[in-house]
């Protein structure tokens, strides 16, 4: 099950709203390292598809989103937990900082 992308910032509240636990990867087609975190957020979605969903947010379609959570350089991988921010991991990372990252949240 690949991460799925987030259309707009009213589909990003909602499941602010509805989403006990996410991830959502912000990424830009112009931007290298996202092209290398992509595959993982594909493997997180898989692994931990039973638990948090993964999804992706194309950040030149979503500047607004961008803006709100303070990301300033990309990738940057949010968790969200009960409708907040729980932690941002920035940068290219091996998948066990990502899936490390989320799965310390499932507590």
């Amino acid at each position: 099950m690949a991460a799925t992308y987030i259309q707009n910032e009213t589909e990003f509240d909602g499941l602010l709203q509805t989403e006990t636990l996410f991830v959502v990867d912000c990424t830009a087609a112009w931007c290298g390292p996202c092209k290398l975190v992509a595959p993982l957020m594909d493997q997180l979605s898989e692994e931990y598809g039973d638990r948090a969903k993964v999804f992706k947010l194309d950040l030149d379609n979503n500047k607004a989103v961008a803006t709100r959570f303070g990301i300033r350089s990309i990738p940057a991988v949010m968790i969200f937990k009960q409708g907040e921010l729980a932690e941002t991991v920035i940068g290219a990372k091996p998948y066990e900082a990502f899936s490390s990252a989320l799965a310390k949240h499932l507590a």
